[in-house]
């Protein structure tokens, strides 16, 4: 409901052949274990984050912003001397939402469950969920009232309870709110 959407990307090649000691599906990890072994992944191989805004998500929906932020985290890997445009792309999931955001269309496989099933799909999952935990820790500092350092911008009672007492901010996705809120910011 706040915040933006953030995929992770990470690239590995055929020569790796060991994996982080621990690595899975960032929703299988608690969150000390996910800090712990994010600057684990960064060493491991390159990885990226992109995001897309809650006005973004607002104004495009939250599919094409997937494809938005993984296009602008391909792009930080490309920057980074990965070539991008030989690779294949495992997406997690049964649908491909990242060419429709491409002009270069790229070699990409869907897999249901690739985040459980495949290490570079967890590790991307991993940076990316470390990542975005930390901007809603940081915004908590600006709006403690939603209680997001804990529930890092979803649905949670108190979050619910402040989109009522005091409104939404500029971090929400408006579209995403249904409680009648009596201020913006």
């Amino acid at each position: 409901m706040a915040g933006p959407v953030m995929v992770g990307v990470c690239a590995i090649t055929s020569s790796i052949t060991d994996f982080p000691t621990g690595l899975r599906d960032s929703k299988m990890l608690s969150a000390p274990k996910r800090e712990k072994l994010a600057p684990v992944l960064l060493l491991w191989a390159p990885t990226a984050v992109g995001a897309a805004s809650a006005a973004e998500i607002d104004e495009l929906g939250i599919t094409a912003c997937l494809g938005l932020a993984a296009k602008r985290a391909l792009i930080a890997l490309h920057e980074a001397g990965v070539r991008v445009g030989e690779s294949t792309v495992l997406l997690d999931g049964a649908h491909d939402w990242l060419n429709p955001a491409l002009t270069s269309k790229l070699r990409v496989i869907t897999r249901v469950k690739a985040d459980q099933d495949c290490a570079v799909v967890a590790a991307a999952s991993v940076v990316a969920k470390v990542e975005r935990d930390a901007l809603m820790v940081e915004l908590h500092d600006e709006h403690p009232e939603y209680g997001w350092a804990s529930n890092k911008g979803y649905g949670a009672a108190i979050h619910m309870d402040a989109i009522r007492a005091v409104g939404v901010t500029l971090h929400h996705r408006q579209t995403w709110v249904k409680a009648p809120t009596e201020r913006n910011e």
